[in-house]
């Protein structure tokens, strides 16, 4: 029997925190169009700090999902680009984001009326 990540031991349940992060999600998105700068992938993560960037980044080099190339140039360049692990994971994130963008009129009228129906009135 293989993995079961309703399991609390399960390591999988690492996995799933890994790529149900927003930030991996748009990382891996942005670098589905082919490899990028540490700078540019944060200026196509509007909203991510450098210090997340980083963390998330060395994560997806650690489980085998973006590839790390440093160049030796003045100044230093470094590239991260999805590896085939990466490519593989990026189909269903893109669905994901379809999903999301289809939906996201939907889901916003259901909060507004959840908030609507639970909000205390003003005295």
């Amino acid at each position: 029997m293989g993995p079961d990540p309703y399991d609390r031991n399960c390591p999988t349940r690492q996995l799933l925190d890994r790529i149900g992060d927003q930030w991996t999600v748009l990382i891996v998105g942005a670098l589905s169009g082919g490899p990028l700068r540490f700078t540019e992938i944060g200026r196509r993560v509007d909203g991510i700090s450098q210090k997340v960037l980083t963390q998330t980044l060395r994560s997806l080099v650690r489980d085998g999902i973006l590839d790390r190339t440093a160049y030796p140039t003045i100044p230093p360049k470094v590239e991260y680009e999805l590896t085939s692990l990466g490519r593989n994971l990026s189909e269903p994130l893109e669905m994901l984001d379809r999903w999301a963008r289809r939906h996201m009129a939907s889901v916003q009228e259901a909060r507004d009326a959840y908030d609507a129906e639970h909000t205390p009135a003003s005295a």
